[in-house]
């Protein structure tokens, strides 16, 4: 398939092939994450017909967004939109981005119903269609946005270096790029590459994670950090057999865009102060870094600048390296979603 045909092949799959979740044939586009209490309430208040139609693959709501300014792309019928637009709160705004107008109807149509549910004196969403391979043509001022998410689309996407490209561009100084998405252990073979349906179900598309990762660093996230991951199902055996014995997983990444002025920090003791919304005792940063309230901990240098200059600073103390404390913070592009140790620490 062409450029163009994938594009119309996408946007008829999730427009009208499927009229629900319960329709996939893989569960590629499921998410089944523990997902936190406060979560649970606040997917509890978006509208039935929205969570009806939501084929995200993991949970893209990262912690400390009040107040923030949050960018979907490919927010489909607006699940997540109007659970992040209760965790920024008044203050905070989310834009929703999508190409498939039958998803965005349905997103549009509840808006003032969410608005009345939250108890929002004025709607802090807003929907946009677009093609989140061509962002900078939407009219989107660049280094706006605190955070950019996404729900398992970028896998539907051909010309993916133009999606992280953009994001890296719209984001502010110190802002993420937290998503779930679908990568494959190998190469997947061409007849499955154009294949509609292996399309529609977010397999075709799947980056090979080392390809991913080169990807992302090509795109000025230097550092990308693995959060969570799971083994994918695939429950048809067509496209089993079509898929040439390729191995999936769900992955949840953060990527975090260094400022101009950032200066290669040495390894640091980092300790927790607490004050992060929904944290106890700890906050688990990603798969390598779970910081214990009040306790110092050793870092290696890019984690050290990517806590100095993120919207996290304020709840932690960097401090000069201990030669006596083992500093266990590992590359993070060294984590594979498919590797054995990947796997037991991720459980």
């Amino acid at each position: 398939m062409e450029n163009v045909s994938v594009k119309e092949s996408v946007k008829e799959y999730y427009g009208d092939v499927l009229g629900s979740s319960d329709d996939l044939a893989t569960d590629a586009c499921c998410t089944i994450e523990d997902t936190p209490s406060y979560l649970r309430d606040a997917i509890g208040r978006v509208h039935p017909e929205v969570t009806n139609r939501y084929y995200g693959c993991g949970l893209v709501l990262p912690l400390g967004l009040e107040g923030a300014r949050v960018l979907d792309l490919g927010c489909g019928a607006g699940r997540d939109v109007y659970i992040l637009s209760q965790l920024v709160g008044d203050k905070g705004h989310v834009v929703g981005v999508d190409m498939t107008e039958a998803q965005l109807a349905v997103a549009r149509e509840h808006q003032a119903w969410h608005a009345d549910q939250f108890n929002q004196a004025k709607s802090n969403v807003t929907f946009l269609e677009g093609d989140i391979e061509r962002l900078l043509e939407l009219d989107l001022e660049p280094q706006s946005f605190d955070v950019i998410v996404s729900n398992c689309v970028i896998n539907l996407c051909t010309n993916k270096p133009a999606v992280f490209e953009a994001a890296h561009a719209l984001l502010k100084p110190g802002g993420e790029m937290y998503f779930a998405d679908v990568y494959a252990d190998k190469q997947l073979p061409p007849e499955a590459i154009n294949h509609p349906k292996a399309h529609g179900e977010c397999l075709a598309g799947a980056l090979y994670w080392e390809d991913f990762i080169s990807l992302a660093k090509g795109s000025g996230f230097d550092d990308p950090r693995l959060v969570t991951h799971r083994p994918l199902g695939v429950h048809d055996d067509d496209l089993n057999e079509l898929l040439d014995g390729a191995r999936f997983q769900s992955a949840t990444y953060r990527l975090f865009k260094a400022s101009d002025e950032s200066e290669l920090i040495s390894n640091a003791m980092a300790t927790y102060r607490g004050g992060v919304p929904h944290t106890d005792e700890s906050f688990e940063f990603d798969k390598h870094n779970n910081f214990k309230m009040g306790i110092p901990m050793a870092v290696s240098g890019p984690t050290a600048g990517t806590l100095r200059e993120s919207r996290f600073a304020p709840f932690f103390d960097l401090g000069p390296a201990d030669d006596e404390v083992e500093n266990t913070d590992k590359p993070q592009s060294a984590l594979s979603p498919f590797s054995e140790a990947s796997k037991n620490c991720c459980g």
